[in-house]
C-alpha cells in the first residue's frame, strides 16, 4: 500500500524542490546559528514532504476524471483502480494535518503562514480550468521550499532567498510550460488552460524561455546578495550557477514544438540534475566560505 501512494504522489520528484530547501536552510542558519539543528532541519523536510503529498494526492484527486479520459493519464492510480477516491482524499486529510501541526512546532510565522501554503499548493489543482498562468502557480507551490526553509530558521526571510524563490519560480514555471506540450490538443478540446493550449507550442515555448532566462537573471541577483551578506564569491556558487543555466539551455535545446520524444528527459532528467548539482554546489559554497 504504501508503494502505492509513493507512486500518487510521485515521491522522487521530490528532488526538484528539496536541494533549494536545503540552501534556504543553510542560508538560514548563517544568519541566524541555532542548536538542535538536527531536529529542525527533519521538521523542515517533514513540511515538505507532507504539503507535497498535499498537493500531489490533492491535484490527482481533483483531475481524476479528466486523467480517466486522457491517454497519457489514464494509467495513474485513480483512474486506474489502484487507489479509490475515499483511500486519496483520508491522505489528502492526514497530510494537510500533519504539515500545519509540524509548522506549530518550528516557529509561530510558519504556523500562521501554513494554511497560505496549503492554499498556494492546493489551489493549483484549479487554475487550468480558469487561466493559462496555472504553470506560474505551480511554480509559487516550489517556490516556497527556499523561502519556508530559511523561514523556519530566522521567522524572517532576506533579499538572497527572496532572489532564490522567485527564481525557482520562473524554473517551475519554465519547465512545465514544457511539460504542458505533451497536452497541447487534449487541453483544447477539454477545455482546459495552458500556455501551448492558449498559445500554441512555439509560442509557449518562447515564454518557457523567457521565464528561464528570468531564472537565469535572478540567481545572478541571488549570487551578488548572498556574497555581499554570507561569503566571498566562491568558484562552488559561480558554478552552481553557470551549471544550472547550462542545464536550462540544454533542455530547450531537446524540445521543439513538433519533436516531443526527449519530453520525459527534458522534464524530469535534466531539471533533477540542475536542481540536485545546484543545490549541492551552492551549500558547499555557502558552508566553506563562510
Amino acid at each position: 500500500m504504501l508503494q502505492k501512494y509513493l507512486s500518487l504522489v510521485k515521491f522522487s520528484h521530490t528532488i526538484f524542490a528539496l536541494p533549494f530547501a536545503a540552501v534556504g536552510f543553510t542560508m538560514g542558519v548563517l544568519a541566524a546559528p541555532q542548536e538542535a539543528l538536527g531536529w529542525l532541519a527533519l521538521k523542515v523536510l517533514l513540511c515538505m514532504v507532507f504539503a507535497r503529498n498535499t498537493a500531489m494526492a490533492f491535484n490527482r484527486l481533483v483531475d481524476a476524471e479528466i486523467d480517466k479520459v486522457n491517454p497519457r493519464t489514464a494509467v495513474r492510480e485513480i483512474p486506474a483502480g489502484i487507489l479509490e477516491p475515499g483511500q486519496v482524499r483520508w491522505f489528502v486529510l492526514v497530510n494537510v494535518i500533519l504539515f500545519i501541526l509540524t509548522t506549530w512546532t518550528i516557529n509561530p510565522l510558519c504556523f500562521a503562514l501554513s494554511p497560505v501554503a496549503l492554499i498556494v499548493v492546493m489551489g493549483y489543482s484549479y487554475t487550468k480550468r480558469v487561466t493559462p498562468l496555472c504553470h506560474v502557480i505551480l511554480g509559487i507551490g516550489l517556490a516556497l521550499a527556499p523561502i519556508g526553509a530559511y523561514m523556519a530558521v530566522t521567522g524572517q526571510v532576506n533579499t538572497p532567498v527572496l532572489f532564490l524563490g522567485f527564481s525557482v519560480l520562473c524554473w517551475v514555471g519554465g519547465f512545465d510550460v514544457i511539460y504542458a506540450l505533451q497536452d497541447e490538443h487534449f487541453d483544447k478540446d477539454h477545455d482546459l488552460y495552458s500556455l501551448p493550449s492558449w498559445l500554441g507550442g512555439t509560442r509557449a515555448l518562447q515564454i518557457s524561455r523567457g521565464l528561464h532566462i528570468i531564472s537565469f537573471l535572478c540567481l545572478v541577483g541571488f549570487a551578488w546578495e548572498t556574497e555581499q551578506l554570507f561569503a566571498p564569491l566562491s568558484w562552488m556558487l559561480f558554478l552552481a550557477v553557470a551549471g544550472f543555466s547550462g542545464l536550462l539551455i540544454f533542455q530547450h535545446k531537446l524540445v521543439r514544438p513538433d519533436d516531443l520524444s526527449k519530453v520525459n528527459m527534458a522534464f524530469f532528467t535534466t531539471n533533477g540534475v540542475a536542481s540536485l548539482s545546484f543545490g549541492i554546489l551552492t551549500v558547499l559554497a555557502l558552508v566553506f566560505g563562510a
